[in-house]
């Protein structure tokens, strides 16, 4: 995968995989009653679009242990988006977020599908919660039915049950911790837990687990896999306050309105003068944030140089990654492709 089009070749049989698996499941729930329409757009909605990096992270995590290209390995590889998108609809739940990719989230599109009755919006979050649900068991379904022999699949069945606790564990974390005290390395906790651990390291762990891997190859995983999904969300934290909402498709006021633990505000409180902690405490948390008061959480974000520091912290992790590649004896294509992911997961936005 040394060339971006051979990178977006992977990208497109992911896609595909996905496209075919979904739809064969929308049929199946529209056989039951073709009332569950709404369900089945919001599902095939979600699962329609992204960048797939955790499928490439789950596919090279085979191919580093020395297997050839399987459309079987593809299959099972973009099972770990179902997982992501599972993940996104219930975060979005949980921080009321109202777009991703420009769309409505899911609790929001299925307002429609309420359009008599009391408790609209009430109904609409609980079938949304059953859409993230669903798309968990699919990722389960997907993987077990991708056509790999039953030893190699049984290798990865005690990596998934720590994926799952871990990423529920994360969410857990980050309400406990929501406007409540900041702490960087809390923050960071919180990060390596919801999101760092299922974007890199688990897909990863379960890529080389299914194509039987030496625990060598798993421990240099870990150690490339971690820091580079810590620089991926805080390079995320950062689109999500300075990012252009045209470009990112969502919101740049989720994480000031729902008072998100990050490193970046944590790092912003250690540095502010007491009359900015106090103007950040009026702000964050606040459901409806003017253009005015998002520019002043900037400024401050700014002016204590949480930001710089934020870059520093994904420069500095991105290194650690990439030369966690150094001496692992990794194929060549492989090495290359896991040197590209890493600047491909932690890039800033065009």
């Amino acid at each position: 995968m040394a060339e971006p089009s051979e990178r977006t070749a992977l990208k497109s049989r992911v896609d595909r995989e996905l496209e075919e698996f979904v739809a064969t499941e929308a049929d199946a729930l529209l056989a039951l009653d073709a009332e569950l329409a709404p369900l089945v757009d919001v599902l095939t909605s979600v699962t329609a679009r992204g960048k797939r990096l955790r499928s490439a992270f789950c596919y090279w995590g085979w191919r580093a242990a020395g297997q050839p290209d399987s459309d079987a390995m593809v299959r099972a590889a973009a099972s770990m988006e179902l997982v992501h998108a599972a993940a996104v609809v219930h975060d979005d739940i949980i921080d009321d977020s109202a777009l991703r990719h420009g769309l409505p989230t899911a609790h929001v599109a299925l307002r429609d599908a309420f359009t008599d009755g009391p408790r609209r919006k009430e109904r609409a979050r609980s079938m949304a919660m059953l859409a993230g649900d669903l798309l968990m068991s699919w990722a389960g379904q997907m993987f077990t039915g991708c056509g790999l022999p039953a030893a190699y699949l049984a290798q990865a069945r005690g990596l998934w049950a720590v994926l799952a606790r871990e990423l529920i564990a994360g969410e857990a974390l980050e309400l406990l911790h929501t406007e409540g005290d900041s702490d960087v390395r809390r923050s960071l906790k919180v990060i390596r837990y919801k999101t760092a651990k299922y974007t890199v390291e688990h897909p990863l762990h379960i890529g080389a687990a299914v194509a039987g891997a030496e625990p060598a190859l798993l421990e240099m995983f870990t150690d490339y896999g971690l820091p580079l999904g810590e620089a991926f969300q805080l390079r995320d934290d950062l689109i999500g306050l300075f990012g252009d909402p045209a470009t990112t498709g969502k919101s740049n006021t989720d994480d000031v309105s729902a008072a998100r633990p990050t490193a970046l505000i944590a790092l912003t409180k250690q540095s502010a003068t007491p009359a900015e902690r106090r103007e950040l405490k009026k702000l964050l948390g606040r459901r409806t944030l003017t253009a005015e008061q998002l520019e002043r959480v900037r400024a401050v974000v700014e002016r204590t140089g949480a930001r710089q520091r934020v870059e520093e912290m994904i420069t500095e992790r991105v290194g650690a990654a990439v030369g966690a590649l150094g001496g692992a004896g990794l194929p060549r294509i492989a090495h290359r492709s896991l040197t590209q992911l890493a600047t491909a997961a932690t890039s800033r936005p065009d």
